[in-house]
């Protein structure tokens, strides 16, 4: 499958939509997309004239888009349930909301301080309406039933790893950064200060290592993803890969921050190759808007990945709001 660069768009301090693209953002599983400000505090649905339709914010944050109230703090991830309802994720606060447009209301859905968690990473809903959270600094990912029920932890809360097969009992991480909801009905997790992907097996209760070694570096291109190393930066207070997505083949992309690129796991193969990228670039300069070489984007930084549809969208985090989107898509 070969990929190419569809557009380059930059984003300047306070932008939050921009040629109909949200700088960071995330498709819930009907595929509408919405627009996340991490550091402003708020989401957005963005509508069919590239402009947001409403947000869910403390206070209203533009004139003329409807509000609905909501105390978000510092928001990473939104899916959609069942219902219809949205659920959204707080790294700020560890609070899940539930989201419900069509009344115009929100309500907290999850109080994980209330259960002993650090935080809330990303929530992706499964197949049976469940709801997956990572926890970051707490270093377990829990499962919720549609009303917000805790059915089971994965992880003590402290750090480990395991290379071979776990159970969900034994199995242990190291600060998970993203997860994401894989075609197979499977939980993708990002276990970033173990320099590697876990895949959480439902039906059988068993979580498997997909890719990495349990140390960082920048080899295994051409090889299997389970030899594979991944970008480290001790001194960071996030240190590892950051991003996460999984395509309908479950080929699975890995924003591999401090070596600057974007690397895909074959969903077949299992072997792992470079997408996109230059690892020897170390400034923060923007790309070329006309920039169409993969291996030449300049990609510091790389959050909040998004995979929809044959597109993967790969914001820069520059500043605190601002950086680059690179749209990268596959041949039609």
């Amino acid at each position: 499958m070969a990929w190419h660069v569809e557009r380059i768009v930059h984003f300047e301090p306070g932008e939050v939509c921009k040629e109909g693209f949200a700088h960071f953002g995330f498709h819930d599983r009907s595929g509408k997309p919405y627009a996340v400000a991490h550091q402003r505090h708020f989401l957005g649905l963005i509508g069919a004239n590239h402009r947001l339709e409403w947000t869910a914010a403390e206070k209203p944050m533009f004139p003329g888009v409807p509000n609905i109230r909501a105390n978000l703090k510092y928001p990473m991830y939104v899916d959609s349930m069942p219902d219809g309802t949205l659920v959204v994720s707080n790294f700020g606060d560890g609070r899940l909301y539930r989201i419900d447009v069509a009344e115009m209301r929100a309500s907290v859905f999850v109080e994980g301080a209330g259960l002993g968690m650090k935080d809330a990473g990303n929530c992706v809903v499964d197949d049976d309406g469940d709801v997956w959270v990572n926890e970051v600094q707490g270093c377990r990912v829990w499962r919720f039933d549609p009303e917000g029920k805790p059915l089971a932890t994965l992880g003590n809360g402290e750090p480990g790893f395991q290379n071979e097969e776990a159970s969900f009992g034994e199995v242990r991480f190291h600060w998970i950064y993203d997860i994401r909801r894989g075609a197979d009905g499977n939980i993708y997790v990002l276990d970033s200060r173990n320099f590697a992907v876990r895949v959480i097996d439902r039906e059988r209760s068993r979580v498997r290592t997909l890719a990495g070694t349990g140390k960082s570096g920048y080899e295994g291109d051409g090889g299997p993803a389970r030899a594979a190393t991944f970008g480290s930066q001790p001194d960071a207070k996030f240190d590892g890969p950051i991003s996460l997505s999984v395509d309908e083949d479950l080929n699975v992309f890995v924003g591999d921050r401090f070596n600057r690129v974007v690397r895909r796991i074959d969903g077949g193969t299992n072997i792992i190759t470079t997408l996109a990228g230059d690892h020897a670039s170390r400034g923060e300069d923007r790309n070329d808007p006309s920039e169409r070489d993969l291996l030449r984007l300049r990609l510091p930084k790389i959050s909040s990945m998004d995979y929809h549809r044959g597109r993967l969208f790969v914001p820069t985090d520059l500043t605190e709001d601002a950086g680059d989107l690179v749209v990268l898509a596959t041949a039609p």
